[in-house]
């Protein structure tokens, strides 16, 4: 019996269903490896799980249906393995090298992605900048020999501690402005004293994001031809939605569980206020899912990322206050004793509710997501700029 899934205009049948088996099977027989993050990438990249749907470009992956992935991203979000280190090279950079990149780009680049061999992370937000892109002031000048020398600073730089790679938006034309004279740069962070990683230390007590440093740094490839950055740089965010946005929310399902069992546990339950919340929260999340299936692998809405970014920002961060709500004062306390001086830990509602306040920011603000549907959507006057 096949099950007809309209949402794609394809089935979801029993093929589909046997995948999802081989997946969830593997997961649980490898799941013990991940706790070196590395070895993690590593492991998942032998058996063909990076990168699925590549094998037809001849990078070394196993074929997947676009329903396929979503099986296996939902199984990955289901296995409760940690988050990938990965991700970023797999979902951001290597879709808009297949887009973008030379034949030799993508011969060198893909197929450690692919191993898990290699780990990148992206170089676009700067200090004074933020979400608004067209204003980066990191330079790169081309040398006789065709490599470019990169100058400037990036910010919430996410996993650069981790990167071998990072893929930079830099201004390589002299006196240009806004979106022009852009190029779209691979930089390899193994340059002493020409890239310098700083983490930078958050309200929860985490470092996943830095700052980084370019000190005349070498880059040999450019994605698109230069003075094309801005082009790629578009690219690469249209692939932002998608597949790992329904992963997202099976992780987002579990973090509402875990709201709605405190809210029982403490009685605020009872409050048919907060009662109204919790279900508002359960079919908004819905919601968020089905606008996802309406848009997957479309490429013709082009407000459908900021969208999509909108509804789960401010969604995620209106459930880390509600968290916090449903215990009352005991969302104040830690979960061991704690003594001024010494690293604090967070019990994962708290940690829901301290990280979520950057929802709303990195990956584009919620303002810069307005704009962009107020202009390019809705076709409204375009907002001044310097």
């Amino acid at each position: 019996m096949r099950r007809p899934e309209a949402v794609w205009g394809v089935e979801f049948g029993v093929e589909d269903e046997a995948f999802r088996r081989e997946a969830r099977g593997w997961l649980a027989a490898h799941a013990g490896v991940a706790g070196d993050r590395r070895a993690w990438e590593r492991t998942l990249g032998a058996d063909g799980w990076i990168g699925l749907g590549w094998a037809e470009g001849g990078y070394g992956n196993r074929t997947a249906t676009l329903v396929q992935q979503v099986v296996w991203a939902e199984e990955y979000a289901r296995a409760g393995v940690p988050p990938r280190s990965g991700h970023i090279g797999e979902k951001l950079l290597a879709p808009t090298l297949i887009a973008f990149g030379t034949r030799e780009q993508k011969e060198r680049f893909l197929p450690p992605i692919a191993r898990g061999e290699e780990l990148w992370c992206q170089g676009y937000s700067e200090p004074g900048a933020g979400s608004d892109l067209a204003a980066v002031r990191t330079r790169a000048e081309r040398r006789p020999d065709g490599t470019y020398t990169v100058t400037g600073q990036k910010i919430w730089t996410s996993l650069a501690h981790e990167a071998d790679w990072c893929f930079v938006l830099a201004r390589t034309e002299p006196g240009s402005r806004r979106h022009h004279g852009l190029s779209f740069l691979l930089v390899p962070m193994a340059q002493p004293a020409r890239v310098e990683v700083r983490p930078i230390r958050q309200m929860t007590g985490t470092s996943e994001f830095n700052e980084v440093f370019f000190d005349g740094a070498r880059a040999t490839h450019v994605v698109g031809g230069e003075g094309d950055g801005w082009r790629v740089a578009m690219g690469l965010l249209g692939f932002e939605r998608g597949v790992s946005t329904l992963a997202q929310q099976i992780g987002f399902a579990e973090e509402l569980r875990d709201v709605v069992r405190a809210a029982v546990e403490s009685g605020a339950a009872d409050d048919p206020v907060v009662r109204e919340r919790l279900v508002r929260q359960w079919a908004e999340l819905r919601v968020m899912r089905w606008n996802a299936l309406r848009t997957l692998g479309g490429s013709e809405e082009p407000g459908a990322p900021s969208v999509a970014k909108l509804l789960w920002g401010g969604w995620h961060q209106r459930l880390g206050e509600l968290a916090m709500e449903v215990r009352g004062a005991g969302a104040a306390v830690g979960p061991v004793e704690w003594s001024p001086g010494a690293p604090y830990e967070l019990d994962p509602l708290q940690h829901l509710f301290l990280f979520s306040r950057a929802d709303t920011i990195y990956g584009g603000s919620d303002e810069v997501q307005r704009t962009i549907i107020a202009e390019r959507v809705l076709g409204l006057p375009r907002e001044p700029r310097g």
